[in-house]
């Protein structure tokens, strides 16, 4: 009697890899600590490149997978209006989902008061980088080379530039429909391309994970244990309890199976603590997994992983708490108002900039009159707390994506439901006659055809 081994999921595969990493990494820096070979050669060398290659992989793929996704998107619109309908209700539920976030943090922030007593001996400078005008970012927006925009990665640039481009597609003709059907392939390849790499993630999470805990002293954490624990924990209420409320309510679908479904990718933001990079995954799960047409994923996701920043917004909710406390300043309502506000439009007036966090922390610090110097408390427990609040923030654009295609009829519910969908097209088959046959209704959501 032959027994057959179920092979384990890509999402097991990655778990183990996190949790074979975290305790690598504590091992090393229990036992090895004062030894320099474990270091230099493990530690420096083989982890560091490991997963420096892991995420440079990643961002390889952002520019190439956000341009032509959204050329096939958009280049199959019949109607150019839906176009800013698409975009209106997208950036109204990014803003909406952001200033949710910001009054659940300065909430928790203040029901449970983390900066009560903290050691303000931490706190003596931070320079913050000034935050460019809300003016200066949209005329930043449109490129004036979009070959130097894609070589720079800037993420708006792509994206008005793919849009404009989409849309001349869709008016050019017979010439239109040719280009538009080179893309469509190029799209194709470019998915297979990001399941290749899902398939060694497993590695890339490890070297990541234990790169980052042989050198993350848990002195930090304790020190900071009740801003760590409320911050941690408005986050994870946030992404579960907000976003399922809202996926609920808008969609009818179950938020359990949409949490599960989101399992991939919220590991690899977990792991790499970046929304950009983990653009690929996110949408290969949104299309694959949730059955979200590509014309809606390929505008949302993007657009998502640059302006929508729920978990820096809680961040700046509980840290402004955290600080004015810890400073024996007291906020009026008219400050807390303030801080919802301006961390709220910060969101779309600092995207694309580096250190977005950082920035508008320090502009909602400086609206409300709180020292800027308090951001120093924090920053020993940020690198941990940055790695949960991606894991947030990508899940926000993946439920405000199916909320906005089930808007537009762009969400295949059927596929949504089914909980094994996408699982074939995440095996790797190098062999021409090894592919398997998929049933058309598993078949990935491209929207050749509108």
């Amino acid at each position: 009697m032959q027994t057959q081994q179920k092979k384990m999921s890509l999402t097991g595969r990655v778990i183990l890899g996190m949790v074979l990493g975290i305790l690598s990494g504590f091992l090393i820096r229990s036992l090895f600590s004062e030894t320099g070979f474990v270091y230099d050669y493990i530690v420096n060398g083989l982890f560091e490149v490991g997963g420096a290659i892991f995420i440079a992989s990643l961002k390889m793929l952002v520019v190439p997978l956000v341009f032509v996704s959204l050329v096939c998107g958009t280049s199959t619109l019949k109607d150019i209006s839906t176009l800013g309908r698409l975009g209106g209700k997208t950036l109204a539920f990014y803003l909406t989902t952001t200033a949710i976030a910001i009054t659940l943090a300065l909430v928790m922030g203040n029901l449970f008061q983390p900066g009560a007593g903290a050691d303000l001996s931490a706190a003596t400078t931070f320079a913050a980088k000034e935050a460019p005008s809300l003016g200066q970012v949209i005329i930043g927006m449109f490129p004036t080379n979009p070959i130097s925009a894609m070589a720079n990665g800037n993420t708006l640039q792509i994206i008005v530039f793919a849009l404009l481009f989409g849309v001349a597609i869709s008016t050019a003709g017979k010439a239109g429909e040719r280009v538009a059907a080179i893309f469509a392939d190029l799209n194709e390849v470019i998915m297979k391309l990001v399941t290749l790499l899902m398939n060694i993630a497993p590695f890339g999470v490890y070297f990541l994970m234990a790169k980052l805990f042989s050198g993350l002293g848990l002195d930090a954490i304790f020190n900071l244990l009740g801003y760590f624990l409320v911050l941690s924990g408005t986050l994870l209420l946030h992404g579960m309890l907000v976003y399922g409320s809202l996926f609920k309510i808008f969609t009818g679908l179950s938020p359990i199976l949409f949490l599960k479904k989101m399992e991939d990718a919220i590991m690899f933001a977990f792991s790499t603590a970046s929304s950009n990079a983990t653009i690929p995954v996110t949408m290969e799960t949104a299309t694959t997994r949730m059955g979200v047409k590509n014309r809606i994923a390929s505008f949302t996701v993007p657009l998502g992983a640059t302006i929508n920043m729920d978990g820096t917004a809680i961040m700046q909710g509980v840290a402004t708490a955290f600080i004015a406390q810890a400073f024996n300043i007291d906020l009026s309502m008219s400050d807390y108002l303030a801080v919802i506000m301006t961390a709220t439009l910060a969101s779309i007036g600092t995207a694309g900039v580096p250190g977005v966090g950082l920035i508008m922390l320090a502009m909602v610090l400086n609206q409300v009159g709180l020292p800027v110097e308090g951001i120093a408390l924090i920053m020993g427990v940020d690198r941990l707390l940055d790695m949960i609040r991606t894991a947030v923030n990508i899940t926000g654009d993946s439920c405000v994506t199916c909320i906005v295609a089930n808007s537009e009829g762009a969400l295949d519910r059927e596929r949504f439901n089914d909980p094994h969908a996408g699982e074939q097209e995440e095996e790797v088959h190098l062999r021409p006659d090894s592919h398997p046959q998929l049933r058309p209704d598993l078949r990935p959501n491209t929207d050749n055809a509108s």
